[in-house]
């Protein structure tokens, strides 16, 4: 992801241009309900049927609790509005009809420095998993190659290569809990060197303590994979 000269956020490859759209409630959001809204989050599906493309998540999005959910639609209504269209985003690629059936309800794991929190907040919540997990031809390989990385980033920055987040050689296992916790809401390696964009770091840096607990207790139960398969 990077911005163009317009200031766009631009996503480009040879699959598709992603322009990130205007959200604020000047924009076309102004006229969907927050059913609508909570729609699009959470199932890419606009209110006239079209599918919203790649890169959103909605891999993770699809398991947003329906009160993480309302709260994010609230939020949206709130911000401050912005005139202007930046573009429609283009697709070389089909898309399917739809990214799965239709999601009625989401109950999230009760919140706590539980393993299984900390993967509702590595998920959905921050989509952690889906941008350190390899893509195949129909997207992130949840199902094989979770938390594997390898998915590259090309921006201002460089290349920024998307780290092995598994409990083996390649991936975290020779780090200590307060090492993993810097590298995420301090961009620093146990080294002192930092680590580049996008994570988002002054986002990632705002967790609570606990929240930050029970995503390393989570990343120390993913089963090892390597680099490569």
């Amino acid at each position: 992801m990077a911005r163009d000269l317009s200031g766009r956020l631009v996503d480009k490859n040879p699959s598709f241009t992603a322009i990130a759209p205007n959200i604020t409630p000047a924009s076309r959001i102004a006229d969907w309900s927050d059913a609508d809204l909570a729609r699009a989050i959470r199932e890419g599906l606009r209110p006239d049927g079209s599918l919203i493309g790649p890169p959103m998540p909605f891999t993770m999005y699809r398991g947003l609790g329906d009160e993480d959910l309302a709260s994010i639609v609230m939020y949206l209504r709130s911000i401050p509005a912005v005139e202007g269209d930046p573009g429609k985003s283009e697709y070389a690629i089909p898309l399917p009809p739809a990214y799965g059936p239709p999601v009625a309800s989401v109950t999230p794991p009760a919140r706590g420095v539980s393993a299984e929190y900390g993967a509702y907040l590595a998920g959905p919540i921050s989509h952690c998993m889906e941008c350190h997990t390899p893509m195949g031809p129909q997207g992130p390989m949840v199902d094989k190659r979770l938390g594997a990385g390898g998915f590259e980033f090309h921006g201002p920055w460089g290349v920024a290569v998307a780290a092995n987040l598994t409990n083996g050689p390649d991936g975290l296992v020779d780090y200590s809990d307060g090492e993993l916790k810097t590298m995420i809401t301090q961009a620093k390696r146990p080294d002192g060197t930092a680590m580049l964009l996008p994570m988002p770091y002054p986002y990632l840096a705002k967790m609570t303590p606990e929240d930050l607990d029970a995503i390393v207790l989570y990343l120390r139960k993913l089963p090892a994979l390597p680099d490569q398969e």
